[in-house]
C-alpha cells in the first residue's frame, strides 16, 4: 500500500473514466501528484493498466489501480464502484471523463452513431452516478467532476450529436448537484469545458484531414482567442481543483476552459 502523501488530494480516493491515454490519463496523473489514491478505468484494460504502472513507477506502488471498464455497461458499473471499496477502501471522487465525438450533421449524422454518443457521454454519467453515490455518501465529503465540452455551450451544424450530448452532461451536471445539495450528501458535482486539447484524438483528426499535425494545430489555435490549443493538464489541474476541498463552495456549476472562445 501506498504511503499517504500530502497535496491538495491528500486522502482522497478517485475513479476516472476513460484513463487509458489523453485527458483521462492527465487526470489520474495530477490527482495522484496531489495526493490521491487513483481507481483508473477504460474500456481499453490495457491502456488503463499502463496509466495505473506509470503513475505507481512515480508516486509508489499502490497508489493507483486499473480496471477494464465500459461505461455504458449498468453492472460494469457496480464492479468498478466494489473494486474502489476493495482497493482503495472507499470513493469519493467520481470524474466521468469517457467520451466520444461523432460526425455528420442533421441530415447525415446515422442515428446508431447518435445513440452511441449519447450512450458514452451521457448514459454513462448517469449509471455512474448512480452507481457510486451511496459509497461516495460513506466517505464525504465528496466531488463529481463531469467533462463536458465548450461544445456543449456553443454549437455548430455539423456536429448535432456531439454538441446535445455535452449539453445534456451541462445539464445534468447541475440536477445532480441539486439533488446532492438538497439531500445534505456533502457531495458536490460540477462540469468542466474544455475546447480542443491537443491529445492523441487529434492526431486521428489530422490524419483523417491528411493534415500534418503542427497544420491542424495551427488550424485550431485561429479560432481560439489565445491563439494556442490546450494542454492535458490546463484540463487536469482544473479536475483537481473541483476534487480538492479548495472547491467546497462550487457546486452546480460549469468552468470554461475554452481560451475565450465563448467570450466572442
Amino acid at each position: 500500500m501506498a504511503e499517504a502523501k500530502q497535496g491538495r488530494c491528500a486522502g482522497k480516493l478517485a475513479l476516472v473514466t476513460g484513463a487509458a491515454q489523453g485527458l483521462g490519463r492527465a487526470h489520474a496523473t495530477r490527482l495522484a501528484e496531489e495526493g490521491a489514491r487513483v481507481l483508473c478505468t477504460d474500456r481499453n484494460g490495457e491502456g488503463a493498466e499502463e496509466t495505473a504502472r506509470l503513475i505507481d513507477e512515480q508516486m509508489g506502488s499502490g497508489t493507483a489501480f486499473a480496471c477494464a471498464h465500459d461505461v455504458t455497461d449498468i453492472d460494469a458499473w457496480s464492479d468498478a464502484v466494489a473494486m474502489a471499496r476493495d482497493k482503495m477502501g472507499g470513493l469519493n471522487v467520481l470524474v466521468n471523463n469517457a467520451g466520444i465525438g461523432v460526425g455528420g450533421n442533421i441530415e447525415t449524422c446515422d442515428f446508431d452513431d447518435w445513440k452511441r454518443c449519447f450512450a458514452v457521454n451521457v448514459d454513462s454519467i448517469f449509471h455512474g452516478c448512480r452507481a457510486a453515490l451511496p459509497l461516495m455518501r460513506e466517505h464525504a465529503p465528496g466531488s463529481i467532476v463531469n467533462i463536458s465540452s465548450i461544445a456543449g455551450l456553443i454549437a455548430s451544424d455539423t456536429m448535432p450529436a456531439y454538441n446535445s450530448s455535452k449539453a445534456a452532461v451541462w445539464m445534468l451536471s447541475k440536477s445532480i448537484a441539486l439533488h446532492c445539495a438538497k439531500n445534505r450528501m456533502d457531495i458536490r458535482c460540477n462540469s468542466i469545458h474544455p475546447t480542443f486539447v491537443d491529445t492523441p484524438i487529434l492526431d486521428g483528426t489530422a490524419k483523417n484531414h491528411n493534415l500534418d499535425k503542427d497544420v491542424l494545430l495551427e488550424k485550431l489555435a485561429r479560432q481560439i482567442p489565445l491563439r494556442k490549443v490546450g494542454e492535458p493538464n490546463d484540463i487536469a489541474d482544473a479536475v483537481v481543483y473541483l476534487a480538492s476541498d479548495e472547491s467546497k463552495f462550487m457546486t452546480g456549476a460549469e468552468l470554461k476552459l475554452d481560451g475565450g472562445i465563448s467570450a466572442m
